[in-house]
């Protein structure tokens, strides 16, 4: 893989899971852009006519305060522009950014339609605060998300939300 192709796929990848675990809280609009980025993984392959990047064992990318674990993480390139147009972390798939924390079986981000797909009993917690069902998927342009049950009638969407504490109730406890 071309060192500016490894470059245009990070800089994609570490974008998407931003966005991603901005689920339970307002977006944030940080520039990482010119952040360095870091990718680890026990093996990574490239294939240049089958337009991808495998990353498997151990998987861990961060760009700033953002770091994103998952066993594997394949990249799908663009045949002549070699930009991503898709993006998939597979198995215990984390993402952290400051108090949030995403989990997923699966992450899937689809450049073309600008949407993060979660699946595989996804939640996201902030503190005390969660979101759960059977499909989250974050509409990135549009800045909004869903979460479904997957029209399986026996799943259910499930929102913890926990007031702030009060001041005056801090004694109390």
């Amino acid at each position: 893989m071309k060192l500016h192709q490894f470059c245009i796929i990070s800089l994609s990848f570490c974008h998407l899971f931003l966005v991603t675990v901005a689920f339970a809280a307002p977006p944030v609009h940080k520039d990482r852009s010119k952040l360095p980025i870091t990718i680890k993984s026990n093996e990574m392959s490239a294939d240049n006519k089958g337009k991808t990047a495998i990353f498997t064992g151990k998987v861990v990318a961060k760009q700033g305060d953002i770091i994103i674990f998952s066993d594997k993480l394949v990249v799908n390139y663009a045949d002549k522009s070699e930009s991503v147009e898709k993006i998939e972390a597979t198995g215990n798939v984390r993402i952290v950014q400051e108090d949030r924390t995403g989990f997923a079986d699966q992450a899937v981000y689809e450049s073309n339609s600008g949407r993060i797909i979660l699946t595989g009993t996804p939640r996201v917690v902030q503190g005390s605060d969660s979101i759960s069902g059977k499909v989250i998927t974050y509409y990135v342009d549009d800045e909004r998300s869903d979460v479904s049950s997957g029209g399986d009638p026996k799943s259910r969407v499930e929102a913890v939300i926990n007031p702030p504490a009060r001041k005056s109730d801090a004694g109390n406890r």
